[in-house]
């Protein structure tokens, strides 16, 4: 089974979402993955996803107000197939914890699978109103699709 986590830097926006998406994508497809999410910082360790990213999951028809935030760790690379990064950020933090080139080489961008956005980071939408958690959720929404077509 392949198995894919997604890394923010709070695990209550982005990565949450992500998760969340790519979940309900796959199960609809009949993919059979594990999917995980967490964050580089312990900020909100063991709290739910921010509200807006749950209303605007809901408002797609996926639920991930039973997800609760978790920081990355090193462990992290033995039990991942893929692990996708939402900017540049969390792409140094990530693979400065890494011990060896295979497990860097598994941390990527996860809009590199998103060929319509230039840019390849996932704005936080945390400090933005709801229309940053709509455009997220599009970015986040081709990323997924075009991932599970590529595995």
């Amino acid at each position: 089974m392949t198995k894919v986590l997604f890394v923010c830097l709070g695990n209550i926006c982005r990565s949450p979402l992500a998760e969340g998406i790519l979940r309900s994508m796959a199960q609809q497809k009949g993919v059979d993955l594990e999917i995980d999410s967490c964050g580089t910082s312990n900020y909100h360790v063991g709290e739910q996803p921010d509200i807006r990213s749950i209303e605007v999951a809901k408002k797609h028809g996926i639920d991930i107000s039973d997800l609760r935030g978790r920081q990355f760790t090193t462990s992290d690379f033995n039990k991942f197939d893929f692990i996708f990064v939402m900017d540049q950020s969390n792409y140094q933090n990530v693979v400065r914890l890494a011990n060896s080139d295979e497990e860097r080489n598994k941390v990527q961008l996860f809009l590199d699978y998103a060929p319509s956005y230039s840019n390849k980071e996932v704005p936080d939408p945390y400090y933005g109103g709801d229309e940053g958690f709509e455009n997220v959720y599009r970015m986040l929404n081709e990323a997924s699709e075009n991932f599970l077509q590529s595995i």
